[in-house]
């Protein structure tokens, strides 16, 4: 039993001659690494506000905002837990391989990822997703010799039980809650603004502050995270993405039927976080997003593999696959270049702009980001986050 296992994790390994990269894996963590930074900045860049601190909203930037949430919130983060929960069987592969034990491995690790987070979280961005990522490998580890089947399943078990506690919570909201006072939550918004603009000290409390805030929903939404660890490991397990050509006709069923009830999902959950329902539908409409983000998700996972492999869409795919993998550094990247702008480290731009312009500053980054990785990789095999945690995990320089 343990050898057959072995035997399939090592099948999905298998990757282009000469190479031990799976290409798929790095043109879709270039493309989430996108939707990452296009969800995050709305954090970062904080509400627009007037001269006089009040909410200041033009409706291009009310649109703007409303298809982020319908399009990009709540699906990238779930393929990039995908993808980690698929690379975590191509590392367990590649410890046997050298035959090397891999549990010191994957501690050495995590314990690395954890201690990047840490520093991301409290010194740039609060809405760090790495230390999740470092204690949800704990229990992928635990559970590494997991059925697929019984893999999936756990998965949708999990959906659905964070699906729920939202679904009751946001009808306990509807039904007893009051709507927000706008003078309350003007005034929040400008003691934020005013810990974001100041020194180093306010700033980091600031993030302290909102860590400790947001742990209740961190955990609540790392169910959902491992549900989608627990996806990639069973599809790693399979090696779905080693020869992605041979399912061309699965995917294409996949991007018919799950497109619509994804952005039927999608649409209904932006309702609710940006209108025209007011806040207390918020938890409803996320109750909604969960159950269906992994259906768009897959779509636009399939969808863009179908793309790449026509000759316009091949254009692209090298500079996606570049990104890929210059994932970490790129994704910590784009925190420092928003806390420069942003925060007092810099520019101290909180709620100065709207969404639309905020948008448009991402994708001239994130341009930025495919040119400059196709740059270094000429040059480097690993960018700089890449090369510490792959020093960490082998305990020597790689």
């Amino acid at each position: 039993m343990r050898s057959s296992r072995r035997t399939q994790a090592s099948r999905a390994t298998e990757a282009l001659p000469g190479s031990e990269r799976i290409r798929e894996i790095d043109l879709l963590r270039g493309f989430a690494l996108l939707g990452i930074l296009l969800v995050n900045v709305q954090s970062m860049a904080g509400p627009h506000t007037g001269p006089g601190g009040e909410l200041s909203v033009w409706w291009v930037d009310e649109a703007a905002e409303w298809l982020v949430t319908a399009l990009v919130s709540a699906k990238f983060y779930l393929l990039f837990s995908f993808l980690f929960g698929y690379s975590f069987v191509l590392q367990r592969a590649s410890a046997e391989r050298a035959g090397a034990p891999f549990a010191p491995r994957h501690l050495r690790r995590l314990s690395c990822l954890f201690l990047l987070g840490l520093v991301h979280g409290v010194v740039l961005f609060s809405g760090d997703v790495l230390m999740v990522y470092a204690v949800l490998s704990l229990v992928l580890f635990a559970v590494r010799d997991i059925e697929p089947r019984t893999a999936v399943r756990a998965a949708a078990c999990l959906v659905i039980g964070v699906a729920v506690c939202l679904l009751v919570w946001g009808l306990s909201m509807v039904a007893y809650a009051e709507p927000v006072n706008p003078q309350d939550r003007t005034a929040a918004i400008q003691e934020m603004a005013a810990a974001y603009k100041g020194d180093f000290g306010s700033v980091v409390r600031a993030n302290l502050g909102s860590l400790r805030d947001s742990l209740g929903w961190n955990i609540l939404y790392g169910a959902d995270m491992l549900a989608a660890f627990l996806v990639g490991l069973a599809a790693g397990r399979r090696g779905l993405l080693t020869d992605t050509g041979r399912h061309r006709a699965r995917m294409v069923r996949i991007v018919v039927r799950a497109l619509p009830v994804g952005l039927a999902g999608s649409v209904f959950m932006a309702l609710c976080h940006n209108g025209p329902l007011d806040a207390r539908w918020y938890d409803i409409g996320s109750a909604v997003g969960v159950l269906t983000a992994p259906a768009l998700t897959a779509a636009y996972v399939c969808g863009l593999l179908l793309l790449l492999r026509s000759r316009p869409g091949g254009r692209a795919a090298g500079a996606l696959a570049g990104a890929g993998r210059l994932a970490l550094t790129h994704y910590l990247t784009q925190s420092l270049v928003m806390a420069l702008v942003f925060t007092g480290y810099g520019l101290a731009w909180y709620g100065r702009h709207g969404a639309a312009v905020l948008l448009a500053g991402c994708f001239a980054l994130y341009a930025a980001q495919l040119a400059y990785g196709g740059l270094l990789l000429r040059h480097v095999r690993y960018g700089p986050a890449e090369w510490l945690l792959r020093a960490a995990t082998l305990a020597r320089r790689p």
